[in-house]
């Protein structure tokens, strides 16, 4: 018999009423093309498509975004030769 996945914890979405959303600027970004959006609201880090404003969003906790970050500057996320992703490592058994 297997045991349920365990369930994460539900996160409350932030009121994004006067979110004020941070992105890349520059001469080559095109504002109609997808971007990514970044907004910090109460406690938490919310990031949303700017192409589609009133699409889904994102949030994560401190915790979270630190350990995306770090995991970014650490190469986690880097294409491999042939542009795929590297493989996941192993996840502990739970």
């Amino acid at each position: 018999m297997t045991e349920p996945a365990p369930q994460s914890e539900k996160k409350i979405q932030p009121d994004l009423t006067n979110a004020v959303w941070q992105s890349a600027e520059g001469p080559d970004v095109d504002p109609d093309q997808s971007r990514v959006e970044i907004a910090f609201v109460e406690d938490m880090i919310c990031m949303r498509n700017g192409a589609d404003p009133d699409g889904p969003v994102l949030t994560f906790t401190q915790a979270e975004w630190d350990a995306f970050v770090l995991g970014a500057k650490d190469g986690e996320f880097d294409l491999d030769e042939d542009g795929n992703l590297p493989p996941l490592p192993p996840q502990p058994a739970s």
